[in-house]
Parts: structure tokens; C-alpha cells; sequence
């Protein structure tokens, strides 16, 4: 099939290619230009793209040309979503998409009352954006019609089966209708998403555009080997001192207490406005600073692994690893927040001794070196401290003991001495 450089050159309506222009949409990525033709089109599909290459589009448009214009009051398609931040992410995309229809688009997620939810679906809905978990409560209240869904999107699978949502995923295929189109779009595709697709996929087409697990093409990528916590942070410091280069930048960190560390360094510093985000913050200071950061509002946004597929931000100019994630996967989806739509992007990483074993993981799940390069002159090297030397030593008993069980480690062989 010959593929569309243009949205004109797809079965798409007035309504959506208005919105699409409107939204500054000019070519169709990849992901859309294989996925579009063959959803409108009615099978099956498995989309294997990474963050940032379009793929909510590349969805979203054929669905929402699928469900056309308001109808009845049941919901007649549903997009599944891992979080609440994905939740009001893809429907503010739908919203911006159905802007010239009447169509009605509703997310529903945990964490709120249940009752607004149910008078909103009584009004009536279209498309629901929904979290697995509140989908199930709100069908055992017996409030949620789903005799009319034609359409399943499963959306980040592979974030689904690491958050443990194979359970209300399998109930949610025995209550919504069987004749049905089903679509699972995920950044990477392991094999429990590949045992999710055999579940509730028939003869489906499988559209991958990068190999699995690949960066953007428009991310550059380079790591510095950093030996502690305290030289991290003099990098840290010493990259911000260049606004207009460093103009909008994520920091993700391993756990909240860095995170809170390096966000209070940041502030004290006045390198901001700066705002962190992880778990232990509410949803709407989560939402809050997400806004702000998007708005340019906030130059620094320093957050846990919580949010490393959660945001859709143009214009990142940096990502900056402060830990190295032990997830690999969210390497990719950590450097995806930049160099998105089209814009290019950087991508930096510390490494400590202990996290040179993940690195060497992540090389080999990206199948790509990353580019090392000397720490600048001007970065004060501190010496690392007894705790942080001895945390680290233990980690690197733990790789070691991991590759090889027979390993008994350094702190072994020191109690056998003594």
C-alpha cells in the first residue's frame, strides 16, 4: 500500500482534517501513516512505536472517524490507559481532534468520587478514556453501558502489565461485546504483552516503525561517568547555569528523596522555577506542575519514574538522568519527553559505578552505544562518602550475585577474614 504524505490522502472527514491542520499537524509520522489506512479499514492491529512518534493519532483519528458524531447514550468505543495522567492526556488529544463534531468524550479514572462519573455517563458518551480498575467498579454499579462497544484500544500495554492490569483487563473482555475491532498500541512489546495480544487479538496486523525499544531518531544521547550524589549535583547545577540552552529540562530520579533533594538544591540555587513530582504528591499537584511545565511556565521539572510516560510536552530541550533507571524500558520513555513531534532533543546521563552494569543493559536493549564523554573541568568532583561507597559495593554484589549465583561477594569474603 502506497503510504499517505499528506492527511488529505486519508478516508478522513472535513471536521477531522480541519482539526488536524488546526492542531499544527502537517505530515503524517510513521506510526500514523501505516496504522491510519488499516484501522479505517476495520482489522485488527498491534502497534509497536515509541513515545513521541504520534501514535495516540494514530489511533484516535480513524477511531473518531469510526464513531463519527453523537449517537444514543452508550459509549460505542473505549481507549484503556494505565493512569490518570494518560486518561485526561488522550482524551484533551480527542477533545482537540472532535472539536468541529458533537461527539462526546469522557474520561474516567480512580482516585475521584464515583458518583460525578455516573452522572456524566447518563448524559451520555461516545468514547470513554478509561483506567482498567475504575472501569470494572463502575460496570459493577451497573452504571456503565457496554452493549454498544464496537472499539478497543489498549494503549501503553507495556506499562499495563508492569503496573499488574492483566486481571481487570480479562474481566473487562468478558463483559464488553466479543464482535468487536480491538487495537493494542505499546512502546515495546515483551512477552507479557505478547501474551496480552493473544488474549483478545484475532489475525491482527502488526505495525512496528523502530525496532523495538530504539530512541527517537531526533534524541541525542550522552552520559558522563559521575561517582557520587554530591558531583551529580554540581553537574546538575553547572548545566542550568545556561538558560537559554537549558531552557526547559526534565530531571528523573531513582526515588522521591532525590527527587526532593535535587528540586530543593535547584530552588535554593535559583535555578528554577522549578516544581518535583512522584508518587507522594497529590493528583492535582501532579496535574498542576505538569500544566505549568507545559505552559513554560516552570523551567525545570524534576520527577520520579510516576510520570516518565505520562507527559506529552513539545519543546523539552533536555532530559537529564540523574539515576539511571533499573527498568530499562524506561530509559526509552524517560528520553522520549524530548525530541518529540518532530523538534530535536538531548538527552543526558549520570552514571555512577554501581549503575555502569545498567547502562551496559540499556545499550544492549537500544542496540546502540550510548556516546560517553569527559565531565567539564569547571564540575567540582567531591570524594564520595563511606555510606554512598559502601551502597554502592553492596549494588555491585547484587549485579554480580544476579549474573552468577555461585558469587559470594566482597562483604562475604571481609566476614570470612576477620
Amino acid at each position: 500500500m502506497k503510504e499517505a504524505a499528506t492527511f488529505e490522502q486519508f478516508n478522513l472527514n472535513r471536521q477531522l482534517l480541519d482539526a488536524v491542520h488546526d492542531a499544527g499537524f502537517s505530515e503524517p509520522t510513521d506510526i500514523q501513516q501505516k496504522a491510519i489506512p488499516i484501522i479505517l479499514g476495520g482489522q485488527q492491529v498491534i502497534g509497536i512505536a515509541q513515545t513521541g512518534t504520534g501514535k495516540t493519532a494514530a489511533y484516535l483519528l480513524p477511531l473518531l472517524m469510526k464513531v463519527k458524531y453523537a449517537q444514543g447514550n452508550d459509549p460505542r468505543a473505549i481507549v484503556l490507559v494505565p493512569t490518570k495522567e494518560l486518561t485526561l492526556q488522550i482524551t484533551e488529544h480527542a477533545k482537540s481532534f472532535a472539536k468541529n463534531t458533537d461527539l462526546r468524550i469522557l474520561p474516567i479514572y480512580g482516585g475521584v468520587g464515583i458518583k460525578t462519573q455516573i452522572e456524566a455517563i447518563q448524559k451520555g458518551v461516545d468514547i470513554l478514556i478509561a483506567t482498567p480498575g475504575r472501569f470494572m467498579e463502575l460496570y459493577l454499579t451497573n452504571e456503565l453501558p457496554v452493549k454498544q462497544i464496537k472499539t478497543l484500544v489498549i494503549d501503553e500495554a507495556d506499562r499495563m502489565m508492569d503496573m499488574g492490569f492483566m486481571p481487570q483487563l480479562r474481566k473487562i473482555f468478558d463483559v464488553i461485546p466479543r464482535k468487536r475491532q480491538n487495537l493494542l498500541f505499546s512502546a515495546t512489546f515483551p512477552e507479557k504483552v505478547e501474551r496480552l495480544s493473544g488474549d483478545f487479538l484475532e489475525f491482527p496486523v502488526k505495525i512496528e516503525v523502530t525496532p523495538q525499544a530504539t530512541p527517537a531518531r531526533q534524541v541525542s544521547q550522552v552520559m558522563y561517568r559521575v561517582p557520587n550524589l554530591k558531583t551529580k549535583i554540581n553537574f546538575i547545577e553547572y548545566l542550568l547555569q545556561n538558560r537559554e540552552t537549558f531552557n526547559r529540562v526534565m530531571i528523573f530520579t531513582r526515588t522521591k528523596a532525590n527527587a526532593d533533594a535535587v528540586s530543593k538544591y535547584l530552588d535554593r540555587k535559583g535555578l528554577g522555577p522549578v516544581k518535583v513530582i512522584h508518587s507522594n504528591k497529590s493528583q492535582n499537584t501532579r496535574i498542576n506542575a505538569v500544566n505549568e511545565f507545559k505552559q513554560g511556565n516552570l523551567r525545570v521539572l524534576v520527577t520520579t519514574d510516576v510520570t516518565a510516560r505520562g507527559i506529552d510536552v513539545t519543546k523539552v530541550s533536555h532530559v537529564i538522568n540523574f539515576d539511571v533507571p533499573i527498568l530499562y524500558e524506561d530509559y526509552v520513555h524517560r528520553i522520549g519527553r524530548t525530541g518529540r513531534a518532530f523538534q530535536e532533543g538531548s538527552a543526558i546521563t549520570f552514571v555512577n559505578k554501581a549503575e555502569e552494569y545498567h547502562i551496559q543493559k540499556i545499550e544492549k536493549l537500544i542496540r546502540e552505544k550510548i556516546r560517553e564523554e569527559k565531565i567539564p573541568a569547571e564540575v567540582e568532583i567531591t570524594k564520595t562518602s563511606f555510606e554512598e561507597s559502601q551502597q554502592m559495593a553492596r549494588e555491585i554484589d547484587q549485579q554480580k550475585r544476579r549474573d552468577d549465583p555461585t558469587f559470594k561477594g566482597a562483604f562475604h569474603d571481609k566476614k570470612n577474614s576477620q
